[in-house]
């Protein structure tokens, strides 16, 4: 069964056939027993027609041939919550050392945006580090 295991037993993927084989070896097996049965009443139902004595038996309906098992449906497709897109607009933040909002101009206003932050890099003079940053935030309706 393991083959250059070391003697460590069966690997994960020989396992796996083997349960597969078995289920198919029962998967054959009941389709075998429920066509037997088929054929059992079919002959039962032809008996039953051909023989002539109506009068002492009661009379018994004859029973509809088993219909094949209906070939198995499909899952239905999942849904999935589609997220509500929200509509965001590009702003220009000045941040300080900390990351601290200084100041934040529309995408337009660029020229005011770098004005600040020239003014405030000569206000620290080399004590404090700014920068511009283009951000995106969430536009409220």
């Amino acid at each position: 069964m393991a083959k250059g295991r070391g003697g460590r037993g069966p690997s994960r993927l020989d396992r796996r056939r083997e349960s597969e084989a078995v289920e198919a070896r029962e998967k054959e097996e009941t389709e075998e027993a429920e066509v037997e049965e088929e054929a059992e009443e079919e002959a039962d139902a032809e008996a039953e027609a051909e023989s002539g004595d109506d009068d002492e038996a009661p009379k018994k309906k004859a029973k509809k041939p088993a219909k094949k098992a209906a070939a198995a449906k499909k899952p239905a497709a999942k849904r999935t919550r589609v997220a509500k897109e929200v509509r965001r607009r590009a702003v220009w933040v000045v941040c300080d050392n900390g990351s601290k909002e200084v100041g934040e101009f529309p995408f337009n206003q660029k020229a005011e945006a770098e004005e600040l932050l020239a003014r405030k890099i000569q206000e620290k003079e080399g004590k404090a580090t700014f920068y511009l940053n283009l951000v995106k935030k969430e536009m409220k309706e």
